[in-house]
């Protein structure tokens, strides 16, 4: 396997060269102001716009549109929740946690009737993720992970794999067993972010590319080009936030990277088990994430890129040449007969992270301050929840959704620096140590048994 560059990342698979939007010029005012013009803007902008047209909603864009995570993730839409149900229920109540869930499970849905109502061509479809037992420490966890979801109150959200159905579904190498679920669609994340800012463009939002958000206040956005003034100020900047003054120990940006593989004939994804759409990855602790597109490439992502100092995000950490080597690696060791494709694109992006691991949405009416997110990497399908739980809470429209535990939730802020950088990249380490320590030794690891217990991750 070649890279394209060793130097620096390739623009993610998902891009497209388009006409740029115009950015603002001068001072305005209008309703709805958003700040991030990727799915989160975007959902809430559709939302708003679709409950009451006449709302002048405007979304703003330092870049340009999907150019976050949006425009770089796996294309899962899935109805993961990154905080255990266990922690959400010690914080909330059990049938809030399961409200959840369910909430999380028909998202998935309803991002697949938004693309057929308004015609994205988002190459979306629901065929379920399978998660991939290859050791047998990760059985055991398997086994754990359906049992306890089981017994929360959720018998049917798992699906316990024998070594003959996984492998059925996903011809890796070691399989042993694994995990599946029915709720996870596949996108193309480039054409959904697209898509939907045409779509919200059609119903009357203002789009603006180019245009730096220097300070977000109270019913006032200052931007490189102008003021906007608005009632409502929604903050969707997602990895990008602690760029901003204030919100500087909000989240921490984590790097997410992603390979892609050239074209693949039908014979050998027929061979490997891949001639489908479904999602899947195996159940290491240091997470990787894969797709087949709708045109025969393997989408190969992972974690494990460091965090740096002081929340940076620059385009040159989109390449980390160990780090995207590593996935590269676990590719081929998922896939032997894969050793000598070529990977045609490389890239990275910033995810968003609480210091509690949960995600949030919320609106302070006083002041007019909206905001959404972090998903902490399963944003696919939580912006569309957020997007539609905003529209309530901006519109005051009462709705079941608005009671869910994620809304106006406050996470803790996030230690200085360098206590966070050592205890991030330390973090990371363990969840390394973890996998290691499981190959070893056959059993669930004890390391990252104690990283979940302080985060609530799972």
């Amino acid at each position: 396997m070649t890279f394209t560059s060793l130097g620096a990342a390739s623009p993610p698979l998902w891009s497209e060269p388009d006409a740029r939007r115009l950015p603002l010029t001068g001072n305005t005012d209008v309703d709805v102001v958003i700040v991030g013009a990727g799915y989160t803007g975007l959902w809430t902008a559709y939302y708003l716009l679709q409950s009451d047209p006449s709302v002048r909603v405007m979304v703003i864009d330092r870049e340009h549109v999907g150019f976050g995570a949006s425009g770089r993730n796996g294309g899962w839409a899935s109805a993961i929740f990154p905080v255990s149900l266990d922690r959400v229920a010690s914080a909330s109540s059990r049938s809030a946690a399961l409200h959840l869930q369910g909430a999380m499970n028909d998202t998935v849905d309803e991002i697949g009737r938004v693309v057929a109502a308004e015609c994205i061509d988002a190459d979306f479809a629901k065929q379920g993720f399978v998660s991939l037992a290859r050791s047998k420490a990760q059985v055991v966890r398997a086994s754990q992970m359906a049992r306890s979801a089981s017994a929360f109150g959720l018998p049917d959200q798992w699906q316990v794999l024998s070594a003959d159905e996984a492998r059925g579904m996903v011809g890796a190498d070691k399989t042993l067993g694994g995990l599946y679920t029915q709720h996870c669609a596949l996108i193309h994340p480039g054409k959904l972010v697209r898509g939907l800012a045409a779509v919200v463009e059609r119903m009357g939002a203002r789009i603006h590319e180019g245009t730096a958000a220097l300070e977000i206040s109270p019913h006032l956005v200052t931007t490189s080009t102008g003021t906007i003034s608005a009632p409502i100020v929604v903050r969707a900047t997602e990895g990008f936030t602690p760029q901003f003054k204030q919100y500087r120990r909000s989240l921490v940006p984590l790097y997410s990277l992603v390979l892609c593989t050239e074209r693949l004939g039908p014979s050998v994804l027929s061979e490997l088990n891949l001639n489908h759409r479904r999602a899947f990855n195996d159940m290491r602790h240091l997470r990787i994430y894969a797709q087949v597109t709708a045109d025969g490439r393997i989408v190969f992502g992972g974690r494990g890129a460091p965090y740096h100092l002081g929340s940076k995000v620059k385009p040159r950490y989109d390449a980390v040449d160990r780090v995207h080597r590593g996935i590269r690696d676990s590719l081929v060791e998922f896939f032997p007969v894969l050793k000598d494709t070529r990977i045609t694109h490389r890239w990275g992006g910033a995810l968003g992270v609480p210091r509690d691991w949960h995600p949030s949405v919320g609106l302070d009416r006083q002041t007019g301050s909206a905001w959404a997110g972090p998903y902490v990497g399963d944003g696919v399908a939580t912006s569309n929840l957020a997007g539609r739980i905003l529209r309530n809470l901006i519109l005051d429209r009462p709705d079941d959704l608005d009671d869910l535990p994620i809304v106006n939730h406050v996470s803790p802020r996030w230690e200085p620096e360098p206590l966070r950088w050592v205890a991030i990249n330390l973090g990371l380490r363990a969840a390394s140590v973890g996998d290691y320590e499981e190959k070893i030794t056959g059993r669930p690891s004890r390391v990252a048994h104690v990283l979940e217990a302080m985060t609530g991750a799972h």
